[in-house]
């Protein structure tokens, strides 16, 4: 039976960039715990002749073709640009 602890929990906070209290990790593992437990009910479900579906309903896409239309000139709009390096626009680093 597959059951999900508290210290993988923790991991995954910890990949994730949170910080849980012991409160916290208790409490979401026994949640997780019981979605798993739930999903496992779907296993007792007879499905033999059940047709498998992807969707819920039948979806067509609809494209079109692209088209090129009037653009602004590269040197121009780079001109204009604050920063610009190797005609890409250069922005600031994000921490």
């Amino acid at each position: 039976m597959l059951m999900i602890n508290e210290e993988e929990v923790k991991h995954v906070a910890e990949l994730a960039r949170l910080e849980l209290t012991d409160e916290e990790l208790s409490t979401f593992s026994k949640q997780l715990n019981d979605v798993i437990d739930y999903f496992k009910m779907l296993d007792e479900v007879k499905t033999d002749n059940v047709e498998p579906s992807f969707h819920p309903l039948r979806t067509e896409n609809r494209l079109r073709e692209d088209e090129t239309g009037k653009c602004l000139d590269r040197k121009k709009v780079l001109e204009t640009a604050v920063h610009s390096e190797n005609e890409y626009f250069k922005a600031p680093r994000i921490t």
